[in-house]
């Protein structure tokens, strides 16, 4: 399967500015254009329908029902799989997936990958319709992982208003989960995350039918006085030292700036608490970040080897990035919000969308393979490349135009929820929706604006130039 490189945060809601449960990743491919949709699948029932993927071969049986659910997959289905990646379902349970995690050979020598299991072009289509809970969702995916088993090695995020669960998928068939204590964040970053599994708390972990006695049949555990889950699943390599762990620190560092730690270090946590309480804003910068104000920002100031040292956060072929967060101070029916960005996040706003919809934007949703200045992945990137081509120019104005849009969508959400007391049932469905499209119309003249001003800038930048005597 191709290789998905992500990078993903989770914060409990007691870690929150506004008690939320935030779950949040990058959706990164190897291309820079791999064009996406935002799309409202619609509930359903009594439907008998078998899931055939395109990539890998594998098939199962759907369920008969299945609750309205959003998704964001690939535009071309055909070439690149579909891939549903980022959803919140009517039930208001958020998913994400997936984090690519690698396990090691040691233990896929005895549980290999399964050719035509579950994988994540499928994966989200096969579970976020059909459940009720964030735990509810780790079960649902262990049955599937027990009787399909994984072609690879997968992070999946699941959230509700209460819980916050992270599970790794390593081998064919084993897996374990960690519940995000409510006042801590976890970040992951293509490496297994997890350390410590604590087999006498399943309120707190979960994992796969005969995890110990795998590990332990195999000898796969080094340090057999606990059972660091990182270190007996997960790989410690040079490509995690260049590629994965210094994501994971520049994150940390941004949270819990006062512990000072190795971007090269294996042994980073995974559960953390922040020096504040965090915001969808903080979420954002993270996931829009290129080490920013270190020697390592591609973009900044320091040597050509340090710039290179490591994987920055953001990336030009960041294809989806999104906040999924559940809030807990407003009324069930407006409490689930998606915050998605198309463009290259470094760049480009977090669109917020009231999930309790009945459709998303055609600008959304129909996607064209071509270009379309009319789409909104088109449109973001479009803005994303001017913004990066003369970066010195437009830093600024880009952050005066990012800064501008978050008032506004804070204002228009806020509005919105205030305005939503006056509905309730379809009418309210009907009302999120029509502020869903204001929103999208909002933000369209904002950044073909911005897109303008961009244009007219960088026509005067032309190196393509000469200073000439006025008197000549």
């Amino acid at each position: 399967m191709m290789e998905q490189a992500c990078t993903t945060i989770l914060v409990g809601k007691k870690a929150t500015i506004d008690g939320s449960t935030m779950i949040a990743r990058n959706d990164d491919t190897f291309l820079p254009l791999t064009p996406q949709r935002f799309e409202m699948q619609q509930a359903y029932s009594g439907k008998k329908e078998i899931w055939k993927s395109n990539k890998n071969g594998f098939q199962a049986p759907l369920p008969e029902n299945g609750y309205k659910t959003t998704m964001t997959p690939n535009a071309d289905v055909d070439k690149c799989g579909v891939f549903g990646e980022s959803s919140i379902n009517e039930k208001n349970v958020a998913m994400s997936a997936t984090e690519s995690v690698y396990g090691n050979e040691h233990a896929l020598a005895y549980d290999p990958w399964v050719k035509d299991g579950l994988a994540e072009d499928s994966l989200q289509n096969m579970v976020a319709p059909y459940i009720n809970s964030a735990k509810e969702g780790v079960e649902y995916l262990g049955r599937l992982i027990k009787k399909y088993g994984s072609p690879e090695g997968n992070g999946v995020l699941f959230s509700d208003r209460d819980d916050v669960w992270y599970m790794e998928i390593v081998t064919g068939h084993h897996w374990a989960a960690t519940r995000i204590p409510d006042d801590s964040y976890a970040i992951a970053a293509n490496q297994v995350a997890q350390d410590f599994i604590d087999f006498d708390d399943p309120k707190n972990y979960m994992w796969s039918d005969g995890l110990q006695e795998f590990v332990e049949e195999h000898h796969l555990n080094p340090h057999p006085e606990t059972f660091n889950f990182r270190k007996i699943f997960g790989t410690d390599n040079e490509k995690d030292r260049h590629y994965n762990t210094p994501r994971v620190w520049y994150g940390q560092k941004c949270f819990t700036p006062d512990v000072l730690q190795d971007p090269q270090s294996s042994d980073l946590p995974f559960i953390c608490k922040a020096n504040r309480l965090l915001s969808v804003e903080d979420l954002e910068y993270v996931l829009a970040s290129h080490y920013n104000e270190t020697k390592y920002d591609p973009l900044g100031h320091g040597s050509d080897e340090d710039k290179l040292k490591f994987r920055p956060i953001s990336l030009n072929r960041t294809q989806n990035s999104h906040v999924l967060q559940i809030r807990n101070d407003v009324p069930e029916e407006v409490s689930a919000l998606m915050w998605i960005c198309f463009g290259i996040p470094s760049f480009t706003p977090y669109v917020p969308f009231f999930t309790n919809a009945e459709d998303t934007d055609d600008s959304y949703s129909q996607t064209p393979l071509e270009y379309d200045i009319n789409s909104a992945y088109w449109m973001y990137r479009t803005l994303s490349m001017l913004a990066e081509s003369h970066y010195s120019k437009f830093v600024q104005e880009c952050r005066d135009y990012l800064t501008q849009a978050r008032e506004q969508q804070h204002r228009l959400v806020e509005e919105t929820i205030q305005d939503a007391r006056n509905y309730s049932g379809a009418e309210l469905t009907a009302f999120l929706t029509k502020r869903n499209h204001e929103m999208v119309a909002d933000m369209k003249a904002r950044t073909m604006s911005q897109i303008g001003n961009f244009i007219t800038e960088g026509l005067t930048l032309s190196k393509l130039t000469f200073n000439m005597d006025i008197n000549l």
